[in-house]
């Protein structure tokens, strides 16, 4: 079988297959409508978005295309970054800065009666939570979280922390792992970009369709053999003769395995000794090619 090669020389085809888009989400559909429309517009099989947005909510939404929808469970605890305006029901309080400081660190939430999960008392992680600006009802608020946090709920568990009721109003997410909105790119910049390469002329698309490897950059990761690839491909392990090179890792945490000219292979977890010179090293979470 024939593996991917290096991730800069694919051809646009092989891009739109196993490739990320990172989404600014506009106002209005929700994230599996956008991940239907992008999955259209592209022509291929399968599209699937890292991390969902509610309706009204926009920014960044990485978004997998084909073969790299496979890969969609490295999102699962990735951290997000959101910017909010919190609306207050009544003039912000002198105390507004230390009572924002009191939320970072861990909290308890019970998601919303109309989430998707189980509404069960949950802790999650505010590891930054400043205020942008502040003027008289409204506070323009900067939070960076655990993957899961429910940034209306802790808007509204502030209001009743500062003694003056509060909800939220726009909500824009501006970071999604290592995805962020320094390089965002619309659904118009999308379908442009294939429009022209329709013509033949695919540099817009190359700037924003990216190799699928770049949605792995924050896991540890591990070389293998050509040889030892192509058995991955067809569900084997990796054994120690065919493990060339690995980053530092615990057992049982989640890695990638790359082909030497850097092609994605597969997901998987450490198991066994990297110094060994037989058995399995790592088990199979999720092959790629």
């Amino acid at each position: 079988m024939a593996l991917r090669g290096p991730p800069d020389d694919r051809s646009v085809d092989a891009l739109l297959e196993f490739g990320v888009v990172n989404l600014d989400k506009p106002p209005g559909p929700s994230a599996h409508q956008v991940a239907a429309w992008v999955r259209d517009m592209a022509g291929v099989d399968r599209a699937a978005h890292a991390g969902t947005l509610d309706p009204k909510v926009t920014g960044c939404l990485p978004m997998l295309l084909g073969d790299a929808t496979r890969m969609a469970q490295v999102f699962d605890d990735s951290v997000k970054e959101y910017v909010a305006v919190l609306e207050l029901h009544g003039p912000a309080p002198a105390d507004f800065e230390s009572v924002l400081a009191e939320f970072e660190g861990n909290i308890y939430q019970k998601p919303p009666k109309k989430s998707a999960v189980v509404r069960r008392l949950r802790s999650r992680e505010i590891y930054q939570l400043n205020a942008i600006e502040v003027e008289d009802r409204r506070a323009l608020l900067q939070i960076r979280c655990e993957s899961g946090t429910y940034v209306r709920k802790l808007c509204h568990d502030l209001g009743l922390a500062l003694g003056t009721g509060a909800h939220m109003g726009h909500l824009r997410r501006t970071t999604t792992g290592s995805f962020d909105d320094t390089d965002l790119s619309s659904l118009y910049d999308l379908a442009d970009a294939l429009a022209w390469a329709e013509e033949g002329d695919t540099d817009a698309l190359r700037e924003v369709v990216q190799p699928a490897e770049r949605a792995l950059v924050d896991l540890p990761g591990a070389t293998i053999a050509e040889s030892a690839a192509r058995e991955v491909a067809e569900g084997a392990p990796v054994y120690a003769p065919g493990l060339l090179e690995i980053d530092d890792v615990f057992r049982g945490d989640l890695l990638a395995c790359y082909t030497p000219d850097g092609a994605a292979v597969c997901l998987g977890t450490l198991a066994g000794d990297p110094e060994a010179d037989e058995g399995v090293v790592i088990e199979l979470e999720r092959v790629l090619v």
